[in-house]
């Protein structure tokens, strides 16, 4: 999914990755934790065309890691978001199903369960 550009005098710690059928939403999550990295000295995304559905990101290190290490990292962390995102709204659900559960069973037992015939 993510393909880095080719040049010739590319060096491993500054890479552009092409990221088909994305658009800015995944774009700016990662510039955003690749800018969180302090191994990162710049990181930025661009979409080369509002028709063409890709996203370019630039990646460029300190040197202490790779372009593609920090690309691998930065992704790994959206991952562990989006995972602990997904767990906190299960969560909320099944407190609030247990809630409104409790509450159903408090009104039918105080309003004796059956039905009024006029």
């Amino acid at each position: 999914r993510t393909q880095p550009r080719r040049a010739a005098t590319m060096s491993v710690y500054e890479k552009t990755f092409t990221l088909k059928d994305e658009d800015h939403t995944m774009g700016n999550a990662i510039r955003y934790m690749l800018n969180k990295n302090p191994q990162v000295a710049l990181a930025g995304y661009s979409v080369p065309h509002p028709m063409e559905r890709s996203v370019n990101v630039r990646v460029q290190t300190t040197g202490e890691v790779t372009a593609t290490a920090a690309m691998r990292d930065a992704l790994l962390d959206i991952i562990s978001v989006c995972d602990h995102v997904h767990d906190t709204f299960d969560l909320a659900i099944e407190e609030h199903g247990e809630k409104n559960a409790t509450a159903m069973e408090t009104d039918v037992a105080g309003k004796g369960g059956g039905s009024k015939k006029k």
